[in-house]
């Protein structure tokens, strides 16, 4: 990792100019680029941007104050609107015994690699080993079947925010893959199926807006195939989000309809409104702090973060510039003032206000941690009653009379926001191949491409093209089937098998 000390600006050196010291004391700026070596420069981005730090027990991360913010913002945006679904919050424990936890055969078949499990109390052990969640179906639905009796009990519609652990992975990424997470995760039972349904996609688009309207990265809705759905559920939806520099897919986030596997293994059945017992229809969804590695992945460049306004917990950092001979205290009143206003208008703004940094350090400082606007006072913008504005996005400039300010700063924020899903969205989109054959799959899988090809939906065929892609950039494997089908033309065959094909899906690589 680079060097993260944040030296002052004076010089320590006898030897070099101002600007090397200060860059080689102070450690900032970025020692790998995104386009030629991406895994180095996303990990020192999120530690020299102050997301993460690392931890001594590998997989695991600390969330520093910028992601917190982050992750409530989304937390709030998301809790607002599952409680007018009226689905309410609770929380079950963290642990779960062994003989609920493997009740479901296929389901924990799913999760077994990943389980974490406490085998000791103190010295001695136990003689029975705990597990820790790695997702609650199985610690939740035992007592789903408690407090579910009669249809009036439904619709039961619950979810938790908390954090789960998932152990066994070979190349854990911060956000990405870690063996502890932060995410919620819905549970609800229904009567009917047309019930769950409804909700499985509602739930989903949910999940888009986190994506695209907050984090500002554009995703897929599709369905799952059976290969890749979640183990023990009757169907999986899920977004998928793009990674041009790694030609990888993200799972963002996924909609579960579980069926009535559940209801069976758990026994949650109803009275309905004819006497009879019925089976509810179950849903289970989640999103987790993964979100937040898919938004540094997309945006982030060469000097750091680059946080998309919604989401940044500093939205504009006001920077004195003080130059020799000016009126340094009104400079520094003025960027007081500056900052009073916005946060009055309801901005999250601060001032930089450290008079043994030089401006440019500080520059690039907010710049490494993504802060979406700059503004600048010096002694020409105080004689002129104005700022200077700076774009994080575009390094674009543009000088604003101070009587305009919050008016125009509301501009260029929804203008930032609204620019880095539409880049976002046209390198993605430019990433994508639509493929008939298996020669032209092969081509833009080794072009880091995201595949649109037409598929005979067969299990064997999907296994197939996973054993014949397998290397060490890993193997390809469907992404999703989109909602949104393109037409597709009579006799068109799969691409993999040359049987007649039945639908168009996304193939990839994926994280």
């Amino acid at each position: 990792m680079a060097n993260t000390n944040e030296g002052k600006a004076k010089s320590t050196s006898k030897s070099g100019g101002k600007k090397k010291e200060v860059k080689k004391e102070t450690g900032l700026g970025l020692s790998f680029k995104k386009d030629e070596n991406f895994g180095e420069w996303y990990s020192e981005v999120v530690v020299n941007g102050e997301m993460i730090e690392y931890y001594d027990i590998s997989g695991c991360y600390i969330l520093r104050p910028t992601t917190m913010a982050i992750w409530d913002i989304l937390k709030d945006f998301f809790d607002d609107k599952i409680k007018k679904m009226k689905i309410k919050n609770c929380y079950f424990p963290l642990f779960v015994s062994p003989g609920v936890l493997e009740k479901e055969k296929d389901h924990i078949e799913g999760f077994a690699p990943e389980v974490a499990w406490v085998t000791k109390s103190g010295k001695s052990d136990l003689e029975v080993p705990i597990a820790i969640r790695p997702t609650s179906e199985t610690v939740m639905y035992p007592y789903f079947s408690k407090w579910i009796r009669g249809h009036r009990d439904l619709p039961l519609r619950l979810n938790q925010w908390c954090n789960v652990v998932r152990w066994e992975f070979s190349n854990p990424t911060p956000f990405i893959r870690s063996r502890e997470f932060l995410w919620q995760e819905g549970h609800t039972a229904f009567a009917t199926q047309a019930e769950a349904d409804a909700e499985v996609l509602e739930i989903l688009e949910l999940y888009r807006q986190v994506y695209e309207d907050y984090l500002a990265v554009p995703v897929v809705k599709g369905k799952k195939s059976e290969l890749e759905k979640f183990a023990g559920g009757y169907y999986t939806t899920s977004v998928e989000a793009f990674i041009p520099n790694t030609g990888r897919g993200v799972q963002g986030a996924t909609s579960h309809c579980l069926g009535q596997n559940f209801a069976n293994m758990f026994d949650i059945s109803f009275e309905n409104e004819k006497g009879e017992r019925a089976k509810v229809w179950q849903n289970s969804w989640a999103y987790s702090t993964r979100t937040i590695g898919v938004m540094v992945m997309t945006h982030g460049d060469d000097k750091g973060l680059v946080l998309p306004p919604k989401v940044a917990d500093l939205q504009i950092v006001v920077v004195p510039v003080p130059f020799k001979d000016a009126d340094t205290q009104g400079i520094f009143d003025a960027c007081t003032a500056t900052v009073n206003t916005l946060i009055d208008a309801g901005f999250r703004v601060e001032a930089d206000l450290r008079d043994n940094y030089s401006p440019g350090w500080k520059y690039s400082q907010w710049e490494m941690k993504g802060v979406p606007l700059r503004i600048e006072i010096g002694p020409k913008d105080l004689a002129k009653s104005q700022v200077r504005a700076v774009r994080r996005d575009n390094s674009a400039k543009m000088d604003i009379p101070m009587a305009d300010l919050v008016e125009q700063m509301k501009v260029l924020l929804d203008e930032i926001q609204k620019n880095l899903f539409e880049v976002a969205k046209q390198k993605r989109d430019a990433c994508v191949q639509v493929i008939k054959t298996w020669d032209e799959f092969v081509d833009a899988l080794a072009h880091k491409k995201l595949i649109l090809a037409p598929w005979c939906d067969e299990e064997e065929v999907e296994k197939d093209v996973k054993a014949r892609t397998k290397g060490e950039m890993g193997a390809a494997k469907t992404l999703c089937t989109p909602f949104d089908q393109p037409e597709m033309e009579e006799g068109t065959l799969c691409f993999a098998s040359g049987k007649p094909a039945t639908k168009w899906t996304y193939w990839g690589r994926s994280y």
